[in-house]
């Protein structure tokens, strides 16, 4: 015999579902629950263990006003009768809610009418309410049996369970996953908000029933494991060059924002966080502040250089026109002057030095005696 966890009625429950067929070939299947009997799909067969596991789960989440887990007898595969029989129930349930709110308005009830359910048999019909405080609605019992001409059960549901019920399509572009796989409601805190630096604008942090999303608990451990090798979210590191801030946290790279003191937005990581509080409270620059002031230092001599080589053939270019110049005037003879001058003294200077030099003398000679 194998066990089947079975989802059924409109704020789906869930039931273990004992079936004697090792396998189903129906997608739904028909089930006597303690409300009657109902319309149920199998969600899969269970281990032992995972048995436990659901057992152990009770309805002791926030805000949930109804059993996580029921027991329930499987009766058949459903067939093709039964699931058209299902689906007229369906249809006729959005004529009575209509009709039911119409009734409402006589009664004038601080009371909303959220959603009505049809039992297979026909024998029980399911209203789903949401109130602020307690309402006596015996007399609108009344009138809805006379109406129906059926068992009339009042349930009142918190504003979650509304949600979980009714459904629709959350901020984030995909149904609410209280509506198609989320079974309880975990305690959801602004703390946990402030923990993940998410903004606190209510309409962004807030799912279609008013309270804080349900989203935002998934990956509370995570944060919780994150910050505890970090200061407090919003944490403050006073420097002699300013503020750094500490702004968020990454959770798939492990990286922390740090807001600098010029208000630029740096990511460091977790790991060389204590190595970047230790060099920023010396007053050494840490990550791009430090990449860039290597940069500006290159630069700066970088344009020095460009600016001595600029300067160096414009020395060169004047140089060049100079001799252009010169070359281009036609002589005259105070130019020629100097130079006829200079030649006949160096001629001279030549022909005084080959004067002044002295000839081989012949060797003297005794006179003879």
């Amino acid at each position: 015999m194998s066990v089947y966890l079975t989802i059924f009625g409109k704020p789906r429950y869930l039931g273990l579902t004992k079936v004697d067929t090792d396998s189903l070939n129906s997608k739904w299947v028909l089930l006597k629950t303690s409300r009657g009997y109902e319309m149920g799909l199998p969600g899969g067969m269970l281990s032992e263990e995972q048995q436990e596991k659901y057992k152990l789960a009770t309805s002791t989440f926030e805000d949930s006003t109804q059993t996580m887990l029921h027991e329930v007898e499987f009766v058949r595969e459903a067939n093709a009768r039964d699931i058209e029989f299902y689906y007229m129930c369906k249809r006729e349930e959005d004529k009575a809610l209509l009709i039911a709110r119409e009734i409402l308005q006589d009664h004038k009830l601080n009371m909303k009418l959220v959603d009505v359910e049809y039992m297979l048999d026909r024998k029980k019909m399911y209203f789903y309410f949401t109130a602020g405080q307690r309402v006596d609605f015996r007399l609108y019992v009344r009138d809805l049996a006379h109406e129906f001409k059926t068992r009339i059960e009042m349930r009142q549901v918190g504003i979650r369970d509304e949600a979980r019920i009714v459904k629709g399509i959350s901020s984030c572009g995909r149904p609410c996953c209280c509506s198609y796989w989320l079974r309880g409601f975990s305690p959801i805190s602004i703390k946990i908000v402030k923990e993940q630096r998410s903004a606190l604008n209510p309409i962004k942090i807030s799912g279609l029933c008013g309270r804080l999303m349900c989203c935002m608990s998934y990956e509370k451990e995570n944060y919780t494991e994150l910050w505890s090798k970090l200061p407090g979210p919003g944490a403050k590191i006073k420097t002699e060059h300013g503020i750094y801030v500490l702004d968020s946290v990454e959770l798939g790279t492990e990286r922390v924002n740090v807001r600098f003191p010029n208000g630029r937005l740096v990511s460091i990581s977790i790991e060389e966080f204590p190595d970047f509080k230790e060099a920023v409270l010396q007053g050494e620059e840490w990550g791009e502040d430090k990449e860039l002031l290597e940069k500006k230092k290159a630069a700066a001599a970088r344009i020095a250089m460009l600016k001595e080589r600029a300067e160096r053939k414009r020395t060169r270019e004047k140089r060049l026109e100079l001799k252009d110049v010169v070359k281009s005037k036609p002589a005259t003879k105070k130019d020629k002057q100097p130079l006829n001058e200079s030649s006949k003294s160096k001629s001279k200077s030549k022909a005084n030095y080959r004067r002044k030099r002295p000839k081989n003398p012949k060797p003297k000679t005794n006179p003879p005696s």
